[in-house]
């Protein structure tokens, strides 16, 4: 069960036996990587009675790009804020069934959601640099967020320029980490936004349209970004842009009216649909 001091397990436990065997060998870092990162079993997320998304059962792999599309008002978002417990801070929001993240219940009782969000990172369709904060306090202000106390300014910077590099921003702000975040351009400001999410060390970053608001130099910058992304951290990215799909996910949902349609590898969904409704939607004929 996820407490706010747990974090996530680097390996299954192991049994305990009764008796003396034969000792199982190490989990290997192949096998480790073969489960499944993110598994929700007949999720289903509610505003009232309204029910947003249906009975989703999905299994999310790690260390990889997984796209969620689908027409505007299918649920996408609100299936993406399920993964780190956001969609229970709008009133009267409910969910049902379970998600697991790396075999944590992240709604089992007792769970915490500040401690959930320490490890799911999410990042929304528009920037949102702190205005009245510094490019440096901006990337730190995710530790504040989530109670990380360091030691000392040095080891705080030390994570920050960490986690600038890891956006692909480093080399850009390098000189300008007193300056106003407000400064930068959007497509900067939404890696800024990128890294603050990275410096909590998470092991999931959810993406809600994260180039909606941005042009397309911009936007091929955070494609590339998310691509390397996946080397250390599992991306979640809701997205309209079927294109963007296909060039940087692994593994693609689509979704329609609150259900999952079909879950594939990116290559199979868009090349050979298993689903009527996805060829129709992914053909441009609705949506």
């Amino acid at each position: 069960m996820l407490q706010s001091t747990e974090v996530f397990p680097e390996k299954p436990a192991r049994l305990a036996t009764p008796t003396v065997h034969v000792r199982a060998p190490e989990p290997t870092v192949a096998s480790l990587r073969a489960a499944p990162c993110i598994v929700a079993e007949n999720l289903s997320a509610f505003f009232g009675e309204v029910a947003a998304v249906r009975n989703v059962s999905l299994a999310i792999p790690q260390q990889a790009v997984t796209a969620i599309i689908g027409p505007s008002g299918c649920g996408k978002s609100t299936l993406l804020r399920c993964f780190n417990r956001m969609h229970e801070t709008v009133p009267r929001a409910r969910v049902e069934g379970s998600v697991q993240i790396l075999g944590s219940s992240i709604y089992g009782e007792g769970t915490s959601p500040i401690a959930v969000r320490r490890h799911v990172g999410m990042v929304f369709q528009r920037p949102t640099p702190f205005p009245t904060m510094s490019i440096r306090h901006n990337v730190g202000a995710g530790l504040r967020v989530v109670g990380k106390k360091l030691e000392s300014r040095g080891a705080t910077d030390e994570i920050v320029e960490e986690a600038l590099h890891r956006a692909a921003l480093w080399d850009e702000v390098k000189d300008r980490l007193d300056e106003s975040a407000m400064a930068l351009s959007g497509g900067q400001q939404q890696r800024l936004c990128i890294a603050r999410a990275l410096a909590t060390r998470p092991r999931v970053i959810l993406l809600d349209e994260p180039t909606a608001s941005l042009d397309p130099l911009s936007t091929q910058k955070v494609e590339e970004l998310v691509y390397h992304l996946r080397e250390a951290v599992t991306v979640v990215i809701v997205t309209h842009n079927m294109q963007q799909a296909a060039r940087i996910s692994d593994r693609t949902a689509f979704l329609l009216a609150g259900e999952l349609i079909e879950f594939a590898s990116t290559t199979d969904l868009f090349t050979a649909p298993r689903d009527q409704r996805t060829e129709s939607y992914i053909t441009g004929r609705f949506g």
